[in-house]
């Protein structure tokens, strides 16, 4: 830089001017920041990612060198909304400034119109439907779950898998959950409905811990969406904190608030179970006391049929009516009368002589007693 005598305006060249502002921005510049913008127009050069960066009102280019694509987690297209990580570059021999991206983010604006977008198409085409949901398996053999390995949320879910329902075998299929991993989510849930029968899996269970509703930008995904609707099996979703809802939720047969929640939704409780076995016990116990104190009445109805229906039994009881009926044949007997005094009184053809208007003077007439009989001659009639 020069002064001349008489002026005190800087003298530069063009690379000192421009050393000097690049000297300004290093100095009075943040090293790192984050950046929200709309990505424009992203597109591969040599390797590189070069996109244009816009709020609407004002644009900046940026770059991601390629030994810094490779760490991406998300890959903008056009048009989305972001949020990027990044410093600013500032190549002094030609004045051009861009900025150097570090890390790109989807931001939630774009992510909430990235699920709007997916979910209007899926919803007319009635993907949506709450009919087409699918009931979960009562008592599952097997489940599959999917989810990030290793993490605090499969521990959580392993630790409940255990706690409520241990006869249930859990197969861990290790996915990634960030990202642009969208194809690899897809093709693990692709194998596994492929050999669900095989493998004896009732239900799939996809989850992912807590984080950003950004975080969860993958799960809105439409081939995503596609592919958990053609599984073959059930599906539980339980995806990030309750209060985020992505696309996956909305398709699966079941949404948990939680990845926790997800194995409480798909597996029996133990503890529930066994009380309501100890109550079925205790009713088939007090069925079968029932049936019991039935049975024991009626062997008592058939004992005692038994035993009236004995030989002896049926012998006494024919001795005894026989008895009875001798008694009555006695009390009815003509003897037992003679025995009390009366007597029968016979005419000569041994009729039975009821009235005087039977009889004559001069007949002669038999009379029967008690201890025998004498003949007799009407001598007068009264």
């Amino acid at each position: 830089m020069r002064s001349g005598a008489s002026s005190a305006i800087p003298h530069y060249s063009v690379s000192e001017l421009n050393g000097a502002v690049a000297t300004l921005l290093e100095r009075g510049f943040a090293p790192r920041f984050l950046l929200d913008a709309t990505a424009i127009k992203p597109q591969l050069k040599k390797g590189h990612l070069w996109l244009t960066l816009s709020d609407g009102q004002a644009s900046i280019s940026a770059v991601v060198w390629a030994s810094q694509l490779g760490k991406l987690s998300f890959m903008p297209n056009d048009g989305d909304g972001i949020v990027v990580v990044g410093k600013l570059n500032f190549w002094a021999n030609r004045a051009s400034l861009c900025v150097q991206v570090l890390e790109i983010r989807a931001s939630l604006g774009g992510v909430l119109r990235q699920f709007e977008r997916v979910k209007e198409l899926l919803d007319g085409e009635g993907m949506l439907d709450p009919g087409q949901k699918r009931p979960l398996p009562a008592l599952p053999n097997r489940i599959a779950l999917l989810t990030s390995v290793p993490s605090s949320a499969l521990a959580d879910m392993l630790r409940t898998a255990k706690e409520r329902w241990p006869a249930t075998s859990v197969l861990v299929v290790p996915i990634p959950v960030q990202g642009q991993v969208e194809a690899t989510i897809c093709r693990a849930i692709e194998q596994v409905g492929g050999r669900a029968r095989a493998l004896g899996i009732e239900a799939l269970v996809l989850a992912r811990g807590g984080g950003s509703r950004e975080d969860l930008a993958v799960f809105d995904g439409e081939a995503l969406a596609r592919c958990l609707l053609a599984c073959p099996i059930p599906v539980v979703c339980g995806l990030g904190h309750e209060d985020d809802t992505t696309v996956a939720d909305l398709v699966a047969d079941y949404r948990a608030a939680t990845p926790t929640a997800a194995l409480v939704a798909v597996l029996p409780d133990r503890a529930t179970a066994l009380a309501g076995i100890q109550q079925l016990r205790q009713y088939l116990l007090q069925i079968l006391a029932l049936q019991l104190n039935g049975a024991i009445s009626s062997l008592k109805q058939l004992q005692q049929r038994l035993s009236n229906l004995h030989p002896l039994d049926l012998l006494k009881q024919h001795r005894l009516k026989l008895s009875h009926q001798r008694q009555l044949l006695r009390a009815l007997s003509p003897q037992h009368l003679l025995a009390r005094g009366f007597s029968l009184v016979r005419d000569q053809q041994g009729r039975l002589v009821r009235s005087v208007s039977q009889l004559e003077l001069g007949d002669r007439l038999q009379i029967q007693l008690d201890d025998g009989g004498v003949d007799a001659e009407v001598r007068q009639i009264q």
